[in-house]
């Protein structure tokens, strides 16, 4: 069985608690939902924002899943760079998963305007 990352990622509304934590989960969510990923085979989430959210912890979302699994996941929140012209308000993760799913079977997932960042992985997804 070999590592995979899975990559994701969500803009929101505003830059708020409930709206970064409700769409971070619904990210998270939809990536292990779509790659069928058993929360145990996950080796960890690197979680970043762009610098205009800063009001929580996107990891938060994590911990809200059900499932006892999801308390031991490892996770980071970091910042992204501020490149002029980035897409705001925008949530992305990185979930290293072990599987033996090749790269082409992994599923990417991008909501909401996200799906701009990479239009080629969305129509895989």
């Amino acid at each position: 069985m070999g590592v995979r990352g899975i990559r994701g990622a969500v803009t929101v509304e505003a830059d708020t608690r409930e709206e970064i934590v409700s769409s971070t989960k619904w990210l998270i969510e939809e990536m292990v939902g779509r790659n069928e990923v058993n929360p145990e085979d996950i080796g960890s989430i690197i979680i970043t924002t762009t610098p205009d959210l800063c009001a929580t912890f996107p990891a938060q979302a994590a911990r809200m899943i059900e499932g006892e699994a999801w308390a031991f996941v490892p996770l980071m929140c970091a910042q992204e760079i501020a490149v002029p012209g980035g897409l705001p308000l925008c949530v992305r993760v990185m979930m290293h998963v072990n599987t033996d799913k090749t790269a082409k079977e992994i599923h990417h997932v991008f909501l909401r305007e996200a799906v701009k960042l990479r239009p080629d992985l969305t129509n895989h997804s």
